[in-house]
């Protein structure tokens, strides 16, 4: 697994790399802004770039427009987003660039399995949401809510492909059969109003109307 780095704080930033080579990844380069870590990828064209949300100069949403121009120029780069805090807008606009993105918090990044986990689902084009990022983004809905079809169970499903599981982790985790799965996303979409396409991003579309 060959991985770019963005990190602004240099302490964090090489505890960073340390942890992603013990999680298996290679560090091709580790930048410490925005435009600097557009230019590593271009220049190293890893399978994921690592990115923190804030960086220099204004310490607002640099790491985020970094990520969304990788994403434009250099599609095939998987995109992992580190951040200190739950930013519910960052994480919506990482969903709507499609797949092959994640968002995790960085206390949580020191699990060297979830990481190295997570990592691969981006790299493969999977989507992978922290938990507490889910969670909050619940909170944002319109007070319309478009999910009230939904049964408890197909609400939990619909969590669990949020945190990018997949059809298989999701059987497991409900203990449920493969079939039973299939048969609720199949009604998920129905009942969200997403009829049958060629889109590989379907799953994407039924996350973003739950979590909006």
């Amino acid at each position: 697994m060959q991985v770019v780095l963005a990190e602004d704080s240099v302490l964090l930033r090489e505890g960073l790399v340390r942890l992603l080579e013990e999680a298996g990844a290679t560090v091709l380069a580790a930048v410490g802004d925005g435009s600097t870590l557009v230019e590593a990828i271009a220049e190293h064209r890893p399978e994921v770039a690592v990115v923190d949300v804030r960086m220099p100069p204004s310490f607002t949403d640099e790491g985020l427009r970094a990520a969304l121009e990788i994403r434009r120029t250099h599609p095939a780069v998987g995109i992992l987003v580190l951040s200190q805090y739950v930013e519910e807008s960052y994480a919506t606009d990482l969903l709507e660039a499609g797949g092959g993105v994640g968002y995790l918090l960085k206390d949580r990044v020191s699990k060297l399995a979830e990481l190295s986990d997570a990592l691969g689902r981006v790299a493969a084009g999977g989507t992978v949401l922290d938990p507490e990022v889910v969670s909050a983004l619940l909170t944002k809905r319109r007070r319309r809510d478009p999910l009230e079809e939904l049964s408890p169970r197909e609400r939990e499903v619909l969590e669990l492909m949020a945190q990018g599981r997949t059809n298989t982790a999701i059987g497991r985790l409900m203990v449920i059969t493969q079939g039973a799965v299939e048969k609720h996303i199949s009604s998920i979409f129905t009942k969200l109003g997403l009829p049958p396409s060629s889109d590989d991003h379907r799953r994407v579309m039924a996350v973003l109307a739950w979590l909006e």
